[in-house]
């Protein structure tokens, strides 16, 4: 009798766990993958992504249970100049025929007080996966949209240098630092 009652238990409690636990799709329209970069050191150039997609188990009674997967294509890059775009997307920078996706996996989620996250995980960006840190905005509350889905939104920010990613062309014209600002909006259906 105990040991039914045990695994009756532990039946609940894993119900209890994924139920608190649920699945966001990105909603590409209303997301943007943004990056700062200093040209020659005198300017900030930026630009975006456009075509971002990923999923977010989100647990907002305990964030540790959460997890964010993304995918950005590497030939969506859009910085307003043409022949800049047509060079990133080149052999010399993000080589898109050879690496068509940037990826994003969380590894930890941590709360960081009222209304922030830090998410660890692992960028892979030109086929070289380093270790990141997100710091996120959010995610905000819930809330239902005119058509009967559930959306939140979050923001999130960090930096990396892309020497350390293999992406090395002209240095001295483009900085090394890049920043990036993830605006992302979720639904669930």
């Amino acid at each position: 009798m105990s040991r039914a009652i045990s695994a009756l238990t532990v039946a609940l409690l894993l119900t209890l766990s994924s139920a608190a636990q649920d699945t966001w799709q990105i909603d590409p329209a209303h997301t943007a993958a943004q990056f700062a970069v200093r040209h020659l050191g005198i300017s900030t150039v930026r630009g975006a992504f456009t075509k971002v997609s990923g999923t977010v188990q989100y647990d907002a009674a305990n964030p540790g249970k959460s997890s964010i997967q993304t995918t950005i294509e590497t030939a969506s890059v859009d910085t307003r100049v043409e022949m800049r775009d047509n060079d990133l997307r080149s052999p010399r920078f993000l080589d898109v025929n050879k690496y068509p996706t940037l990826t994003f996996q969380s590894k930890k989620v941590e709360a960081a007080g009222a209304g922030k996250l830090k998410i660890t995980g692992d960028l892979t960006i030109h086929g070289v996966t380093k270790e990141v840190v997100l710091d996120v905005d959010g995610p905000s509350a819930p809330m239902k949209d005119p058509w009967g889905n559930q959306r939140m939104g979050a923001s999130a920010t960090t930096k990396i240098n892309r020497m350390d990613f293999g992406v090395s062309a002209l240095p001295g014209v483009v900085g090394d630092d890049i920043s990036i600002t993830l605006d992302i909006e979720m639904t669930k259906k």
